[in-house]
């Protein structure tokens, strides 16, 4: 009996576990209430990605003013979630750069106009934009869309209709394409039948021949210059000979014209009339006379319009519509790059330039020369044209010692500099450069520079260096190891796995042996960052670089007091083999926080600027990079399980 009452006890809950339930129960309402409402929200902003509401509205004719001014033309490769890669540009970063066109009058012109312009001298706007995309990609029509409806533009989606019935989720297919079109926000063009190359040579001279795109991607660290769009010249051998007669190599090239024509017909009903022409900035249709008279022949045959050359932005009625020319925008160009393009291409003088967030951050900050932009955290420094860019820190002419510190996000090809007690006239400098991989400080007295200190990046991050023989034999490696991952048969790809494994065995002489080290050659489109910091006082300086020490209490001749000067400067023509004209550098100083030294804890010093967000303004920016952060999940989570759903119903088909 006491048992069962110890039990009849034991069951019965007291008052604080009631009062537990029931605030745990609240909590859990409450939990549900706001994710029901982010939910919410997440669902809105997907429904307005993927839908539009309001229907594109053409410019209006009264904007038409005449035909000297022509249009400019830009492409794109493509729009991804956050332009992390190297080729297609987030969907921020586009719509600030089209944002910033539309600001400044900008309208965009579609094919017809174009053929109008062309056949009829029919007027346009005074600054009209021809707008594409290439590669024909899912995402880009997915996060175009929104961008596109919110500054009523249209755009031509470019496409490869080789890519057509393959069930690549990469890529649109014709029944996309239909839906695009009804939307009016797009119209259809085409980048030819396919992309491939040929005459394909590594940097060491190994001939590759024929390489198409997925093996291409795989290999392109170790491709120099040496090689063609398949479309531009002879397939040759590794003596440069061509491997096919001139008939053969207009039936292979008209193979494609009519696979083209033949597949757009059945899929769309139509040809698209805009086209372009691949690796083509040659003046001409390809590289060799013969090879150029064949594609033009089928050019003029099938399109009314195309796209010939990259690099310069404008066409006037001096153009050939056959032989029209566009600049194509990287994912790392700031608005202000984009800008000063167009500026120096049209001679438009009255181009203003972005600042970006004006506050007391942006406004401290006297431009001398280019453009800087105050975005977010970082300040965005954009050379003139094979030139420089400097600003200086209003009010800092009284600077002595000083702690610098930044994060340096500027490409790797490029000058980054921090001018230190720079005098009014810029004459005299104690300066610290990040230039092409290498960290170099110099003063500058009368005009006159001297080095103290140089030294390559990857040196001083201890990161260890390889020969010339070590990267060739890993270039053979990759080369073998893309051509199995891809090969037509199990018996070829087995072939190249031992060729791979039997090179990789190969001896090759390093560094320490003394074997020459390779350095590689400045690409202009290497994304690099990089911590630094400077420990100005006295007579000394010491410079961290991603939290090693390079330079510690370096002698100085420049002393006293003097501003702070932040510059970028171009450093001429570095290997690329896209926007061959590029001549435009950014300097992104990230981050930036200058301090007085005194020789205390650094804790303690005074604060003299920083570009960071500060108090309220910065819950609001780490709450916004949260739900940025959150949104993108969500999404990509999306993705996935429409992807599943498709996936399993295809399979259940």
């Amino acid at each position: 009996m006491q048992d069962r009452e110890v039990s009849d006890s034991a069951q019965t809950p007291v008052f604080s576990d009631v009062q537990y339930s029931r605030k745990k129960t609240r909590r859990k309402r409450v939990r549900v209430f706001f994710e029901f409402l982010v939910i919410g929200f997440l669902v809105f902003l997907l429904v307005r990605a993927f839908f539009t509401l309001v229907p594109y509205r053409p410019y209006d004719a009264a904007e038409a003013v005449g035909t000297e001014q022509g249009f400019i033309a830009l492409s794109y490769f493509g729009i991804d979630r956050t332009g992390e890669t190297n080729t297609t540009i987030g969907v921020e970063q586009i719509r600030q750069h089209l944002a910033a066109l539309k600001a400044r009058g900008y309208v965009t012109i579609t094919q017809q106009d174009i053929l109008d312009y062309y056949r009829d001298g029919k007027p346009l706007p005074q600054h009209a934009l021809f707008l594409m995309f290439e590669d024909g990609r899912r995402d880009t029509a997915i996060l175009g869309k929104e961008v596109m409806a919110e500054l009523n533009y249209k755009a031509t989606m470019m496409t490869y209709p080789e890519k057509f019935g393959r069930a690549d989720p990469k890529f649109l297919e014709p029944k996309d394409l239909k839906a695009l079109e009804s939307e009016s926000f797009w119209e259809m063009g085409t980048n030819g039948y396919r992309l491939e190359f040929i005459n394909v040579f590594d940097r060491y001279d190994n001939y590759l021949g024929e390489v198409d795109p997925l093996r291409f991607d795989l290999i392109r660290p170790y491709i120099g210059r040496r090689y063609n769009h398949y479309l531009m010249d002879y397939a040759r051998d590794a003596d440069g000979v061509p491997k096919e007669s001139e008939r053969h190599m207009r039936l292979r090239i008209a193979s494609d014209y009519m696979l083209l024509r033949d597949i757009y017909m059945r899929e769309l009903g139509y040809i698209p009339a805009a086209h372009v022409l691949m690796h083509a900035n040659t003046g001409r249709f390809g590289n060799n006379p013969d090879v150029s008279r064949v594609n033009e022949k089928w050019i003029r045959e099938l399109f009314p319009m195309n796209f010939n050359r990259e690099g310069y932005s404008v066409n006037t009625l001096a153009s050939s519509r056959y032989d029209l020319t566009r600049i194509q925008p990287q994912p790392y160009w700031s608005v202000n790059h984009l800008l000063m393009r167009i500026k120096y291409d049209t001679n438009d003088d009255s181009m203003a330039f972005e600042p970006g967030e004006e506050d007391a951050r942006r406004a401290a900050w006297d431009v001398k020369e280019g453009a800087l932009e105050m975005k977010e955290k970082s300040l965005i420094l954009t050379t003139l044209p094979e030139g420089n860019a400097s600003a200086r820190l209003a009010g800092s002419e009284d600077f002595g010692n000083i702690h610098f510190e930044a994060r340096l996000n500027g490409n790797a090809f490029g000058e980054q500099a921090v001018n230190l007690r720079s005098s009014a006239d810029g004459k005299t400098a104690l300066r610290v450069l990040l230039v092409n991989s290498e960290l170099v400080v110099q003063e500058r007295i009368g005009g006159e520079a001297q080095e103290l200190y140089r030294a390559r990046i990857d040196d001083i991050l201890g990161e260890k260096p390889i020969s010339v023989e070590e990267d060739a034999r890993a270039a053979r490696v990759r080369e073998n190891e893309a051509f199995a991952r891809y090969a037509p048969s199990v018996d070829v790809a087995q072939e190249h796995i031992l060729r791979a494994s039997e090179i990789g065995n190969e001896p090759a002489a390093s560094v320490e042996d003394g074997a020459e080290r390779y350095l590689p050659v400045a690409n202009s489109h290497a994304r690099a960052s990089h911590d630094l910091v400077i420990h100005l006082r006295d007579d000394r300086i010491s410079v961290e670089l991603d939290g090693v020490e390079a330079v510690k209490a370096l002698p100085l001749s420049v002393m006293g007091k003097g501003a702070v000067v932040l510059e970028s400067s171009w450093k001429g023509e570095s290997w690329s083999q896209r926007n061959l004209a590029d001549d435009v550098y950014d300097g992104v100083f990230d981050q930036v926080r200058i301090k007085q030294n005194t020789g205390s804890d650094m804790k303690g010093e005074p604060l003299l600027y920083t570009s960071d967000y500060m108090g309220w303004e910065n819950v609001k920016y780490k709450a916004k990079k949260y739900f940025e952060t959150m949104l993108h999940w969500f999404l990509r989570e999306s993705r996935k399980g429409v992807q599943s759903v498709n996936d399993g119903l295809r399979l259940a088909r």
